[in-house]
Protein backbone atom coordinates (compact mmCIF):
# COMPACT_ATOMS: atom_id res chain seq x y z
CA UNK A 1 0.00 0.00 0.00
CA UNK A 2 1.27 3.46 -0.83
CA UNK A 3 2.47 5.39 2.18
CA UNK A 4 1.47 8.88 3.14
CA UNK A 5 4.69 10.61 2.28
CA UNK A 6 4.77 9.05 -1.19
CA UNK A 7 1.31 10.29 -2.00
CA UNK A 8 1.77 13.82 -0.74
CA UNK A 9 1.66 16.41 -3.51
CA UNK A 10 4.60 18.71 -4.05
CA UNK A 11 4.97 21.87 -6.05
CA UNK A 12 5.92 19.85 -9.12
CA UNK A 13 3.50 17.00 -8.48
CA UNK A 14 4.18 13.43 -7.36
CA UNK A 15 6.50 10.93 -8.96
CA UNK A 16 5.58 9.41 -12.30
CA UNK A 17 5.02 5.95 -10.77
CA UNK A 18 2.62 7.27 -8.12
CA UNK A 19 0.72 9.32 -10.69
CA UNK A 20 0.42 6.39 -13.10
CA UNK A 21 -0.97 3.92 -10.57
CA UNK A 22 -3.32 6.55 -9.15
CA UNK A 23 -4.75 7.18 -12.61
CA UNK A 24 -5.28 3.43 -13.11
CA UNK A 25 -7.30 3.15 -9.90
CA UNK A 26 -9.37 6.28 -10.46
CA UNK A 27 -10.18 5.60 -14.12
CA UNK A 28 -11.16 2.00 -13.35
CA UNK A 29 -13.64 3.08 -10.69
CA UNK A 30 -15.01 5.93 -12.80
CA UNK A 31 -15.64 3.62 -15.73
CA UNK A 32 -18.01 1.50 -13.64
CA UNK A 33 -20.34 4.35 -12.67
CA UNK A 34 -20.31 5.90 -16.16
CA UNK A 35 -21.08 2.66 -17.98
CA UNK A 36 -23.91 1.97 -15.52
CA UNK A 37 -25.71 5.16 -16.54
CA UNK A 38 -25.75 4.27 -20.24
CA UNK A 39 -26.74 0.64 -19.60
CA UNK A 40 -29.87 1.58 -17.66
CA UNK A 41 -31.22 3.79 -20.44
CA UNK A 42 -31.50 0.74 -22.70
CA UNK A 43 -33.51 -1.16 -20.09
CA UNK A 44 -36.45 1.20 -19.51
CA UNK A 45 -38.89 -0.75 -21.68
CA UNK A 46 -37.81 -4.09 -20.21
CA UNK A 47 -38.23 -2.73 -16.69
CA UNK A 48 -41.73 -1.49 -17.53
CA UNK A 49 -42.71 -4.93 -18.81
CA UNK A 50 -41.07 -6.99 -16.07
CA UNK A 51 -42.19 -4.78 -13.18
CA UNK A 52 -45.71 -4.21 -14.61
CA UNK A 53 -45.48 -0.42 -14.63
CA UNK A 54 -46.04 2.35 -17.14
CA UNK A 55 -43.30 4.55 -18.56
CA UNK A 56 -44.17 7.55 -16.38
CA UNK A 57 -43.49 5.39 -13.31
CA UNK A 58 -40.41 3.57 -14.61
CA UNK A 59 -38.72 6.84 -15.57
CA UNK A 60 -38.13 7.40 -11.85
CA UNK A 61 -35.40 4.77 -12.10
CA UNK A 62 -33.44 7.39 -14.06
CA UNK A 63 -34.96 10.54 -12.54
CA UNK A 64 -34.42 9.41 -8.95
CA UNK A 65 -30.79 8.63 -9.73
CA UNK A 66 -30.21 12.07 -11.25
CA UNK A 67 -31.92 13.89 -8.37
CA UNK A 68 -29.74 11.99 -5.90
CA UNK A 69 -26.66 12.97 -7.91
CA UNK A 70 -27.68 16.62 -7.77
CA UNK A 71 -28.34 16.46 -4.02
CA UNK A 72 -25.04 14.78 -3.11
CA UNK A 73 -22.69 16.76 -5.38
CA UNK A 74 -22.55 19.89 -3.15
CA UNK A 75 -21.33 17.72 -0.25
CA UNK A 76 -18.44 16.15 -2.18
CA UNK A 77 -15.79 18.76 -1.37
CA UNK A 78 -16.71 18.90 2.33
CA UNK A 79 -16.66 15.11 2.66
CA UNK A 80 -13.27 14.88 0.93
CA UNK A 81 -11.78 17.55 3.19
CA UNK A 82 -13.37 16.11 6.32
CA UNK A 83 -12.59 12.42 5.79
CA UNK A 84 -9.97 12.43 3.03
CA UNK A 85 -10.52 12.07 -0.71
CA UNK A 86 -9.12 8.53 -0.71
CA UNK A 87 -11.57 7.38 1.95
CA UNK A 88 -14.51 9.02 0.21
CA UNK A 89 -13.52 7.49 -3.12
CA UNK A 90 -13.23 3.97 -1.70
CA UNK A 91 -16.48 4.20 0.23
CA UNK A 92 -18.36 5.66 -2.74
CA UNK A 93 -17.27 2.71 -4.91
CA UNK A 94 -18.19 0.24 -2.15
CA UNK A 95 -21.63 1.76 -1.56
CA UNK A 96 -22.29 2.00 -5.31
CA UNK A 97 -21.46 -1.72 -5.64
CA UNK A 98 -23.71 -2.74 -2.75
CA UNK A 99 -26.54 -0.57 -4.09
CA UNK A 100 -26.09 -2.21 -7.50
CA UNK A 101 -26.55 -5.62 -5.90
CA UNK A 102 -29.66 -4.38 -4.11
CA UNK A 103 -31.05 -3.00 -7.39
CA UNK A 104 -30.55 -6.37 -9.06
CA UNK A 105 -32.37 -8.13 -6.22
CA UNK A 106 -35.28 -5.69 -6.10
CA UNK A 107 -38.73 -7.27 -6.14
CA UNK A 108 -40.71 -4.13 -6.97
CA UNK A 109 -40.37 -0.81 -8.74
CA UNK A 110 -40.43 1.05 -5.42
CA UNK A 111 -37.47 -0.92 -4.12
CA UNK A 112 -35.57 -0.41 -7.36
CA UNK A 113 -36.07 3.36 -7.32
CA UNK A 114 -35.01 3.56 -3.66
CA UNK A 115 -31.78 1.67 -4.30
CA UNK A 116 -31.13 3.74 -7.42
CA UNK A 117 -31.24 6.83 -5.20
CA UNK A 118 -28.52 5.26 -3.03
CA UNK A 119 -26.57 4.52 -6.22
CA UNK A 120 -26.93 8.17 -7.24
CA UNK A 121 -25.58 9.47 -3.94
CA UNK A 122 -22.54 7.20 -4.18
CA UNK A 123 -22.01 7.91 -7.88
CA UNK A 124 -22.05 11.65 -7.23
CA UNK A 125 -18.99 11.37 -4.98
CA UNK A 126 -16.83 9.08 -7.12
CA UNK A 127 -15.57 11.52 -9.77
CA UNK A 128 -15.11 14.59 -7.50
CA UNK A 129 -13.14 12.48 -5.04
CA UNK A 130 -11.05 11.00 -7.84
CA UNK A 131 -10.36 14.47 -9.19
CA UNK A 132 -9.30 15.77 -5.77
CA UNK A 133 -6.88 12.84 -5.47
CA UNK A 134 -5.24 13.06 -8.86
CA UNK A 135 -5.05 16.78 -9.68
CA UNK A 136 -2.62 17.71 -6.86
CA UNK A 137 -0.42 14.74 -7.81
CA UNK A 138 -0.23 15.74 -11.46
CA UNK A 139 1.06 19.28 -11.16
CA UNK A 140 0.53 21.86 -13.87
CA UNK A 141 3.00 20.37 -16.34
CA UNK A 142 1.18 17.01 -16.47
CA UNK A 143 -2.40 18.25 -16.21
CA UNK A 144 -3.15 17.92 -19.93
CA UNK A 145 -2.08 14.28 -19.95
CA UNK A 146 -4.15 13.56 -16.85
CA UNK A 147 -7.24 15.16 -18.39
CA UNK A 148 -6.65 13.17 -21.57
CA UNK A 149 -6.54 9.95 -19.54
CA UNK A 150 -9.77 10.91 -17.79
CA UNK A 151 -11.52 11.12 -21.14
CA UNK A 152 -11.11 7.34 -21.57
CA UNK A 153 -14.20 6.38 -19.52
CA UNK A 154 -16.05 9.45 -20.78
CA UNK A 155 -15.56 8.34 -24.40
CA UNK A 156 -15.90 4.60 -23.86
CA UNK A 157 -19.06 4.60 -21.75
CA UNK A 158 -21.57 6.03 -24.26
CA UNK A 159 -20.17 3.85 -27.06
CA UNK A 160 -19.93 0.47 -25.34
CA UNK A 161 -22.46 0.91 -22.52
CA UNK A 162 -25.62 0.62 -24.66
CA UNK A 163 -24.26 -2.44 -26.47
CA UNK A 164 -23.32 -4.12 -23.18
CA UNK A 165 -26.75 -3.28 -21.80
CA UNK A 166 -28.43 -4.82 -24.83
CA UNK A 167 -26.41 -8.03 -24.50
CA UNK A 168 -27.23 -8.35 -20.82
CA UNK A 169 -30.95 -7.76 -21.35
CA UNK A 170 -31.08 -10.20 -24.23
CA UNK A 171 -29.13 -13.06 -22.65
CA UNK A 172 -29.15 -12.58 -18.86
CA UNK A 173 -32.20 -10.54 -17.77
CA UNK A 174 -32.78 -7.01 -16.50
CA UNK A 175 -31.28 -7.76 -13.09
CA UNK A 176 -27.83 -8.07 -14.67
CA UNK A 177 -27.73 -4.46 -15.86
CA UNK A 178 -27.12 -3.78 -12.15
CA UNK A 179 -25.40 -7.00 -11.05
CA UNK A 180 -22.75 -6.50 -13.75
CA UNK A 181 -21.29 -3.82 -11.46
CA UNK A 182 -20.40 -6.40 -8.78
CA UNK A 183 -17.17 -7.75 -10.34
CA UNK A 184 -16.07 -4.22 -11.21
CA UNK A 185 -16.74 -2.98 -7.69
CA UNK A 186 -15.14 -5.99 -6.02
CA UNK A 187 -12.01 -5.31 -8.06
CA UNK A 188 -12.09 -1.50 -7.80
CA UNK A 189 -12.19 -1.32 -3.98
CA UNK A 190 -9.04 -3.38 -3.25
CA UNK A 191 -7.33 -1.81 -6.25
CA UNK A 192 -7.99 1.67 -4.84
CA UNK A 193 -6.82 0.64 -1.35
CA UNK A 194 -3.63 -0.74 -2.86
CA UNK A 195 -2.78 1.96 -5.41
CA UNK A 196 -4.17 5.24 -4.10
CA UNK A 197 -1.86 7.30 -1.85
CA UNK A 198 -3.09 8.38 1.54
CA UNK A 199 -4.06 12.02 1.83
CA UNK A 200 -4.38 14.53 4.62
CA UNK A 201 -7.64 15.31 6.39
CA UNK A 202 -8.13 19.06 6.68
CA UNK A 203 -10.58 20.99 8.88
CA UNK A 204 -13.72 21.92 7.00
CA UNK A 205 -16.63 24.14 8.05
CA UNK A 206 -19.96 22.40 8.58
CA UNK A 207 -22.00 22.46 5.34
CA UNK A 208 -25.41 24.08 5.13
CA UNK A 209 -27.59 21.02 5.73
CA UNK A 210 -30.74 23.14 5.96
CA UNK A 211 -30.00 24.51 2.50
CA UNK A 212 -29.41 20.96 1.26
CA UNK A 213 -32.87 19.91 2.47
CA UNK A 214 -34.48 22.95 0.84
CA UNK A 215 -32.86 22.55 -2.58
CA UNK A 216 -33.23 18.75 -2.64
CA UNK A 217 -36.85 18.81 -1.50
CA UNK A 218 -37.74 21.64 -3.86
CA UNK A 219 -36.15 19.99 -6.86
CA UNK A 220 -37.80 16.64 -6.13
CA UNK A 221 -41.22 18.28 -5.65
CA UNK A 222 -41.03 20.22 -8.92
CA UNK A 223 -39.89 17.12 -10.81
CA UNK A 224 -42.69 15.05 -9.28
CA UNK A 225 -45.23 17.68 -10.26
CA UNK A 226 -43.98 17.73 -13.85
CA UNK A 227 -44.16 13.93 -13.94
CA UNK A 228 -47.84 14.19 -12.96
CA UNK A 229 -48.73 16.33 -15.99
CA UNK A 230 -52.01 15.10 -17.40
CA UNK A 231 -53.33 14.06 -13.97
CA UNK A 232 -55.69 16.08 -11.83
CA UNK A 233 -54.71 19.74 -11.58
CA UNK A 234 -54.04 19.46 -7.85
CA UNK A 235 -51.54 16.62 -8.41
CA UNK A 236 -49.71 18.80 -10.92
CA UNK A 237 -49.91 22.25 -9.35
CA UNK A 238 -49.48 21.44 -5.65
CA UNK A 239 -46.06 19.73 -5.85
CA UNK A 240 -44.75 22.38 -8.26
CA UNK A 241 -45.97 25.18 -5.98
CA UNK A 242 -44.42 23.55 -2.90
CA UNK A 243 -41.17 22.95 -4.78
CA UNK A 244 -41.04 26.55 -6.02
CA UNK A 245 -41.52 27.84 -2.47
CA UNK A 246 -38.76 25.61 -1.13
CA UNK A 247 -36.38 26.68 -3.90
CA UNK A 248 -37.20 30.36 -3.28
CA UNK A 249 -36.48 29.87 0.42
CA UNK A 250 -33.16 28.28 -0.53
CA UNK A 251 -32.19 31.24 -2.73
CA UNK A 252 -33.07 33.77 0.00
CA UNK A 253 -31.19 31.76 2.64
CA UNK A 254 -28.13 31.30 0.42
CA UNK A 255 -27.93 35.03 -0.28
CA UNK A 256 -27.91 35.86 3.44
CA UNK A 257 -25.60 33.34 5.11
CA UNK A 258 -21.78 33.59 4.89
CA UNK A 259 -21.13 29.98 3.75
CA UNK A 260 -24.09 28.76 1.69
CA UNK A 261 -24.35 25.29 0.18
CA UNK A 262 -24.49 26.88 -3.29
CA UNK A 263 -23.34 30.47 -3.81
CA UNK A 264 -26.20 32.11 -5.70
CA UNK A 265 -24.22 35.38 -5.78
CA UNK A 266 -22.23 33.93 -8.67
CA UNK A 267 -25.23 34.42 -10.94
CA UNK A 268 -24.57 38.16 -10.86
CA UNK A 269 -22.06 37.43 -13.60
CA UNK A 270 -23.95 37.34 -16.93
CA UNK A 271 -21.41 34.93 -18.39
CA UNK A 272 -21.79 32.52 -15.47
CA UNK A 273 -25.58 32.74 -15.54
CA UNK A 274 -25.56 32.02 -19.29
CA UNK A 275 -23.25 29.01 -18.94
CA UNK A 276 -25.39 27.67 -16.10
CA UNK A 277 -28.57 27.85 -18.17
CA UNK A 278 -26.75 26.15 -21.05
CA UNK A 279 -25.72 23.29 -18.78
CA UNK A 280 -29.28 22.91 -17.46
CA UNK A 281 -30.62 22.65 -21.01
CA UNK A 282 -27.82 20.25 -21.98
CA UNK A 283 -28.84 17.99 -19.11
CA UNK A 284 -32.33 17.74 -20.61
CA UNK A 285 -30.92 17.21 -24.11
CA UNK A 286 -28.55 14.42 -23.05
CA UNK A 287 -30.42 12.51 -20.35
CA UNK A 288 -33.95 13.11 -21.61
CA UNK A 289 -33.05 12.35 -25.21
CA UNK A 290 -31.37 9.10 -24.25
CA UNK A 291 -34.64 7.86 -22.77
CA UNK A 292 -36.54 8.42 -26.01
CA UNK A 293 -34.24 6.83 -28.60
CA UNK A 294 -34.04 3.30 -27.12
CA UNK A 295 -37.79 3.31 -26.50
CA UNK A 296 -38.51 4.21 -30.13
CA UNK A 297 -36.39 1.36 -31.47
CA UNK A 298 -38.00 -1.11 -29.08
CA UNK A 299 -41.63 0.09 -29.06
CA UNK A 300 -42.12 1.11 -32.70
CA UNK A 301 -39.49 -0.89 -34.59
CA UNK A 302 -39.68 -3.94 -32.27
CA UNK A 303 -35.91 -4.36 -32.20
CA UNK A 304 -34.13 -6.46 -29.59
CA UNK A 305 -31.96 -4.77 -26.94
CA UNK A 306 -28.67 -5.66 -28.66
CA UNK A 307 -29.59 -3.97 -31.95
CA UNK A 308 -31.06 -1.07 -30.00
CA UNK A 309 -27.75 -0.60 -28.19
CA UNK A 310 -25.88 -0.59 -31.49
CA UNK A 311 -28.23 2.04 -32.95
CA UNK A 312 -27.96 4.27 -29.87
CA UNK A 313 -24.14 4.14 -29.73
CA UNK A 314 -23.58 6.63 -32.63
CA UNK A 315 -24.64 9.50 -30.37
CA UNK A 316 -21.71 8.72 -28.07
CA UNK A 317 -19.42 8.38 -31.07
CA UNK A 318 -20.47 11.86 -32.21
CA UNK A 319 -19.64 13.29 -28.77
CA UNK A 320 -16.23 11.60 -28.84
CA UNK A 321 -15.43 12.92 -32.33
CA UNK A 322 -16.04 16.58 -31.52
CA UNK A 323 -14.82 16.82 -27.91
CA UNK A 324 -11.23 17.73 -28.84
CA UNK A 325 -12.40 19.96 -31.69
CA UNK A 326 -14.63 21.82 -29.23
CA UNK A 327 -11.65 22.61 -27.01
CA UNK A 328 -9.67 24.07 -29.92
CA UNK A 329 -12.63 26.09 -31.20
CA UNK A 330 -13.28 27.43 -27.70
CA UNK A 331 -9.72 28.72 -27.42
CA UNK A 332 -9.87 30.22 -30.90
CA UNK A 333 -13.41 31.61 -31.12
CA UNK A 334 -14.64 31.78 -27.53
CA UNK A 335 -17.11 29.76 -25.49
CA UNK A 336 -20.23 31.57 -26.68
CA UNK A 337 -19.75 31.11 -30.42
CA UNK A 338 -18.61 27.49 -30.06
CA UNK A 339 -21.50 26.60 -27.76
CA UNK A 340 -23.96 28.29 -30.13
CA UNK A 341 -22.61 26.24 -33.03
CA UNK A 342 -22.93 23.08 -30.94
CA UNK A 343 -26.49 23.84 -29.87
CA UNK A 344 -27.57 24.49 -33.45
CA UNK A 345 -25.85 21.33 -34.70
CA UNK A 346 -27.54 19.33 -31.94
CA UNK A 347 -30.89 20.85 -32.89
CA UNK A 348 -30.27 19.97 -36.54
CA UNK A 349 -29.54 16.38 -35.52
CA UNK A 350 -32.77 16.25 -33.51
CA UNK A 351 -35.04 17.47 -36.35
CA UNK A 352 -35.08 14.07 -38.17
CA UNK A 353 -36.39 12.49 -34.96
CA UNK A 354 -39.20 15.06 -34.81
CA UNK A 355 -40.33 13.83 -38.25
CA UNK A 356 -39.70 10.18 -37.41
CA UNK A 357 -41.95 7.50 -38.89
CA UNK A 358 -42.54 3.78 -38.40
CA UNK A 359 -40.20 2.89 -41.29
CA UNK A 360 -37.63 5.69 -41.28
CA UNK A 361 -34.31 4.56 -42.73
CA UNK A 362 -31.87 3.27 -40.11
CA UNK A 363 -29.00 4.86 -42.03
CA UNK A 364 -30.76 8.21 -41.79
CA UNK A 365 -31.32 7.79 -38.03
CA UNK A 366 -27.69 6.75 -37.47
CA UNK A 367 -26.50 9.83 -39.37
CA UNK A 368 -28.86 12.03 -37.35
CA UNK A 369 -27.60 10.49 -34.10
CA UNK A 370 -23.99 11.18 -35.10
CA UNK A 371 -24.84 14.83 -35.87
CA UNK A 372 -26.79 15.16 -32.65
CA UNK A 373 -23.91 13.74 -30.61
CA UNK A 374 -21.43 15.97 -32.43
CA UNK A 375 -23.50 19.01 -31.48
CA UNK A 376 -23.66 17.92 -27.85
CA UNK A 377 -19.87 17.58 -27.77
CA UNK A 378 -19.39 20.99 -29.36
CA UNK A 379 -21.73 22.63 -26.84
CA UNK A 380 -20.73 20.80 -23.67
CA UNK A 381 -17.03 21.70 -23.49
CA UNK A 382 -17.38 25.48 -24.06
CA UNK A 383 -20.36 25.63 -21.71
CA UNK A 384 -18.10 24.32 -18.93
CA UNK A 385 -15.04 26.34 -19.99
CA UNK A 386 -17.15 29.50 -19.68
CA UNK A 387 -17.60 28.78 -15.97
CA UNK A 388 -13.85 29.10 -15.38
CA UNK A 389 -13.65 32.38 -17.27
CA UNK A 390 -16.68 33.94 -15.59
CA UNK A 391 -15.78 33.66 -11.91
CA UNK A 392 -12.75 34.31 -9.67
CA UNK A 393 -10.29 31.45 -9.20
CA UNK A 394 -11.24 31.18 -5.53
CA UNK A 395 -14.84 30.40 -6.54
CA UNK A 396 -14.10 27.77 -9.20
CA UNK A 397 -14.97 24.88 -6.88
CA UNK A 398 -18.33 26.41 -5.96
CA UNK A 399 -19.05 27.41 -9.53
CA UNK A 400 -18.37 24.01 -11.10
CA UNK A 401 -20.37 22.21 -8.39
CA UNK A 402 -23.38 24.42 -8.99
CA UNK A 403 -23.21 23.92 -12.75
CA UNK A 404 -23.01 20.15 -12.29
CA UNK A 405 -26.04 20.26 -9.99
CA UNK A 406 -27.99 22.24 -12.58
CA UNK A 407 -26.95 19.78 -15.29
CA UNK A 408 -28.37 16.85 -13.29
CA UNK A 409 -31.53 18.80 -12.45
CA UNK A 410 -31.95 19.54 -16.14
CA UNK A 411 -31.54 15.83 -16.83
CA UNK A 412 -34.15 14.83 -14.26
CA UNK A 413 -36.57 17.49 -15.52
CA UNK A 414 -36.10 16.52 -19.16
CA UNK A 415 -36.48 12.82 -18.38
CA UNK A 416 -39.72 13.41 -16.47
CA UNK A 417 -41.25 15.79 -19.01
CA UNK A 418 -40.28 13.86 -22.16
CA UNK A 419 -41.53 10.58 -20.69
CA UNK A 420 -44.87 12.00 -19.60
CA UNK A 421 -45.40 13.63 -23.01
CA UNK A 422 -44.60 10.30 -24.67
CA UNK A 423 -46.82 8.29 -22.31
CA UNK A 424 -49.83 10.50 -22.96
CA UNK A 425 -49.31 10.45 -26.73
CA UNK A 426 -48.91 6.67 -26.83
CA UNK A 427 -52.25 6.29 -25.08
CA UNK A 428 -53.97 7.90 -28.07
CA UNK A 429 -53.31 5.16 -30.63
CA UNK A 430 -52.13 1.58 -31.06
CA UNK A 431 -50.81 1.61 -34.64
CA UNK A 432 -47.15 1.87 -35.61
CA UNK A 433 -47.80 5.23 -37.27
CA UNK A 434 -49.47 6.56 -34.12
CA UNK A 435 -46.56 5.31 -32.02
CA UNK A 436 -44.01 6.98 -34.27
CA UNK A 437 -46.01 10.21 -34.15
CA UNK A 438 -46.00 10.02 -30.34
CA UNK A 439 -42.21 9.81 -30.33
CA UNK A 440 -42.01 12.67 -32.82
CA UNK A 441 -44.04 14.82 -30.42
CA UNK A 442 -41.73 13.94 -27.52
CA UNK A 443 -38.68 14.77 -29.63
CA UNK A 444 -40.15 18.23 -30.26
CA UNK A 445 -39.51 18.86 -26.57
CA UNK A 446 -35.94 17.61 -26.98
CA UNK A 447 -35.56 20.00 -29.91
CA UNK A 448 -36.87 22.80 -27.70
CA UNK A 449 -34.24 21.96 -25.07
CA UNK A 450 -31.48 22.17 -27.71
CA UNK A 451 -32.76 25.57 -28.82
CA UNK A 452 -32.98 26.64 -25.18
CA UNK A 453 -29.25 25.96 -24.91
CA UNK A 454 -28.67 28.22 -27.93
CA UNK A 455 -30.29 31.28 -26.32
CA UNK A 456 -27.78 31.75 -23.46
CA UNK A 457 -24.96 30.92 -25.89
CA UNK A 458 -25.91 34.08 -27.81
CA UNK A 459 -25.75 36.10 -24.59
CA UNK A 460 -22.38 34.58 -23.71
CA UNK A 461 -21.01 35.36 -27.19
CA UNK A 462 -22.07 39.01 -26.80
CA UNK A 463 -20.39 39.27 -23.38
CA UNK A 464 -17.17 37.80 -24.80
CA UNK A 465 -17.30 40.09 -27.83
CA UNK A 466 -17.70 43.11 -25.57
CA UNK A 467 -14.71 42.03 -23.51
CA UNK A 468 -12.65 41.44 -26.66
CA UNK A 469 -13.37 44.99 -27.88
CA UNK A 470 -12.55 46.52 -24.50
CA UNK A 471 -9.07 47.78 -23.70
CA UNK A 472 -7.20 46.01 -20.88
CA UNK A 473 -7.96 48.93 -18.61
CA UNK A 474 -11.66 48.78 -19.39
CA UNK A 475 -11.96 45.00 -19.44
CA UNK A 476 -11.97 44.79 -15.67
CA UNK A 477 -15.19 46.84 -15.65
CA UNK A 478 -16.92 45.24 -18.64
CA UNK A 479 -18.60 42.28 -17.00
CA UNK A 480 -17.42 41.95 -13.42
CA UNK A 481 -17.76 38.64 -11.66
CA UNK A 482 -19.47 38.33 -8.31
CA UNK A 483 -16.35 39.38 -6.42
CA UNK A 484 -15.42 42.19 -8.77
CA UNK A 485 -13.16 39.98 -10.88
CA UNK A 486 -13.32 40.18 -14.63
CA UNK A 487 -14.57 37.08 -16.43
CA UNK A 488 -11.52 37.39 -18.65
CA UNK A 489 -9.16 37.39 -15.70
CA UNK A 490 -9.23 33.63 -15.24
CA UNK A 491 -7.58 31.69 -18.07
CA UNK A 492 -9.53 28.92 -19.75
CA UNK A 493 -9.12 25.63 -17.94
CA UNK A 494 -10.26 22.24 -19.21
CA UNK A 495 -13.49 21.08 -17.58
CA UNK A 496 -12.72 18.50 -14.90
CA UNK A 497 -14.00 14.97 -15.41
CA UNK A 498 -16.64 15.42 -12.74
CA UNK A 499 -18.09 18.27 -14.71
CA UNK A 500 -18.05 16.31 -17.95
CA UNK A 501 -19.66 13.17 -16.62
CA UNK A 502 -22.92 13.87 -18.40
CA UNK A 503 -21.17 13.10 -21.66
CA UNK A 504 -21.27 9.46 -20.68
CA UNK A 505 -24.99 9.51 -21.33
CA UNK A 506 -24.70 11.45 -24.55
Amino acid sequence: MANESAGRATGNGASEAILRRTMVAVVFGALMSMVDTTIVNIAIRSLAVRLHADLSSVQWVVTGYLLALAAALPLAAWLCNRFGARQVYVWSIAVFTLASAACGLSASLGELVAFRVVQGVAGALTMPAGTMIIVPLAGRERMARVMGTFTIPIVMAPVFGPVLGGLLLEHAGWQWIFLVNLPFGLAAVPLALWLLPRDRVTPAPRPDFAGLLLVSGGSAAVTYGLAEAGSAVIRLALPIAIGAILLAMFVVRSARIPQPLLDVRLYRSPAYAASSLMNFALGAVVFGGMILMPLYYQEVRHLDPVVTGLLVAPTGIGVAITSRLAARLTDRSGSGRTALLGALVSAAGTIPFVAIGPATSYAWLIAASLVRGAGIGLCMIPAMAAVYRAIPAAKVSDGTTQVNVLNRLGGSTGTAVFTVVLQQALAGGATAAAGAAAFGGAFRWALGAALLAAAPAVLLARVEARLARATPADASHAAPGPAGTSPAASPPVPAPPAARESASSG
